[in-house]
């Protein structure tokens, strides 16, 4: 089991109140980093909604990050969901209390001081956010859902997990997407460790029909495939690559 599942929490991107950007930047650091992402759930800030996700998510990836849920409201669950989705109980965890202390320069509120709670053993992890560390039990990462908090924590999170950049090349062509599939379910077949993707796009303004990526590590594999599309694909119908 490998790479990482994310599960975004909130009513508020559910009801469009707010719109959702966490996914799509992990998606995009993931990337850019080398780190699988094998899924992205998006569920209310319900605690059954919250379990059920998680553990799917424990079952496909070896790491999860959370976004949101994780704050002093009401509607903040995602401790309590993930503590029993462990087997965990809450409790408090004394370094977080003295954190939310020096914040409020005093006692804070008890509703402020919700957020000192965490799954039985959770760990915090340092980040580049100096206002709070994040929070991690077994791999599950709990991020706040304030996209600049996300943001500089996810990097925090991001730095422990293993990734290795893949090498991407994509072939631009006027072809119709039906004329290529023979020779591309060809190459994909004979080449099943590369990662093959056929985009069609309708868009007149661009100067090709079917956009064909190609993805692997070894960026000898890549050039072979990218060889081997070319040679097969109808003659002429390549545009441009990169």
């Amino acid at each position: 089991m490998h790479g990482v599942a994310a599960i975004i929490i909130g009513n508020e991107v559910l009801t469009a109140k707010v719109v959702e950007a966490n996914g799509a930047h992990l998606i995009r650091r993931c990337r850019e980093r080398g780190i699988p992402l094998v899924s992205v759930h998006v569920v209310p800030d319900e605690v059954d909604f919250i379990v059920e996700a998680l553990l799917l998510a424990r079952r496909r990836a070896a790491a999860v990050i959370t976004s949101g849920g994780v704050g002093p409201t009401h509607d903040d669950v995602t401790v309590r969901a993930v503590s029993l989705a462990l087997g965990r109980p809450v409790v408090m965890l004394p370094r977080m209390q003295a954190i939310l202390r020096a914040a409020w320069n005093g006692e804070p509120p008890a509703e402020a001081m919700r957020m000192a709670e965490a799954p039985e053993g959770a760990q915090l992890l340092e980040s580049s956010d100096t206002r709070f560390p994040v929070l991690m039990a077994d791999e599950v990462y709990l991020l706040p859902g304030v996209p600049e908090l996300f943001r500089s924590q996810l990097e925090a999170v991001l730095a422990r997990l293993p990734g290795e950049p893949v090498v991407l090349h994509t072939l631009y062509l006027r072809a119709r997407e039906s004329d290529l599939a023979r020779p591309l379910d060809a190459v994909a077949a004979a080449m099943p460790d590369v990662a093959f993707g056929s985009y069609p796009t309708f868009d007149d303004a661009v100067d090709y029909r079917v956009k064909v990526t190609i993805e692997h590590r070894d960026a000898a594999r890549v050039a072979e495939a990218a060889a081997r599309l070319r040679h097969d694909f109808p003659a002429d119908s390549l545009v441009r690559e990169g």
